[in-house]
């Protein structure tokens, strides 16, 4: 298992999560995000991490061309995939995370088929696209796929995700927040620690 945190602005906030333990780090390319950075900052940040830290985009209804030449110009490894993306629209020769609310409409099966590597599963949002801080019953995150478990995680809740989801990954953002797009480190510690001491 395996530990992201997304919605990373600066560069204090990519080193205390990689030296926390963090495998993956989410840049947000949506404009509308209180986290969003625009493509050239975001190749600052990524110049100075660590070669094995996985470097996740995060895209809302982009154009698939759009993602797949952002991601091959900042060498990043992930696109996660937040809005209603279809696998039509899948950006070519990028590996897809494809983010799915987890409401009452949820149909584990429905979404067996899809080809993106893994699904993101992540709380209800409301008009939002994710970073909403809202949980959901982790016992609908059963797919038959590689699952990465989103919405409303930290430290006083996670363990208790992976008991019931058992999934691939973690993903958190808004609930380590002092404020939108700022690390409280104290906070991205404290769930680093607990996340993968339950590994």
């Amino acid at each position: 298992m395996f530990v992201k945190i997304c919605g990373i602005t600066n560069r204090e906030d990519a080193r205390a999560a990689i030296d926390g333990g963090a495998a993956a780090l989410g840049f947000n390319f949506y404009p509308p995000s209180p986290r969003y950075v625009a493509p050239g900052r975001a190749a600052e940040l990524i110049a100075g991490l660590p070669a094995g830290v996985w470097k996740v985009g995060v895209w809302v209804n982009e154009q698939p061309e759009r993602v797949a030449e952002t991601a091959r110009t900042l060498g990043l490894d992930i696109a996660q995939l937040h809005g209603d993306e279809t696998p039509a629209g899948y950006p070519a020769g990028v590996r897809v995370w494809k983010a799915v609310r987890v409401g009452p409409e949820f149909d584990p099966a429905a979404w067996e088929a899809c080809p993106a590597e893994a699904l993101l599963l992540d709380g209800p949002a409301g008009a939002l696209y994710g970073g909403a801080g809202a949980a959901f019953d982790w016992s609908r995150a059963r797919v038959n796929k590689r699952i990465v478990l989103a919405g409303g995680l930290d430290e006083s809740n996670v363990r208790e995700a992976i008991a019931a989801a058992r999934p691939w990954g973690v993903d958190a953002c808004s609930r380590l927040e002092s404020a939108p797009g700022k690390k409280d480190h104290r906070k991205l510690a404290a769930f680093l620690k607990a996340a993968l001491e339950t590994i």
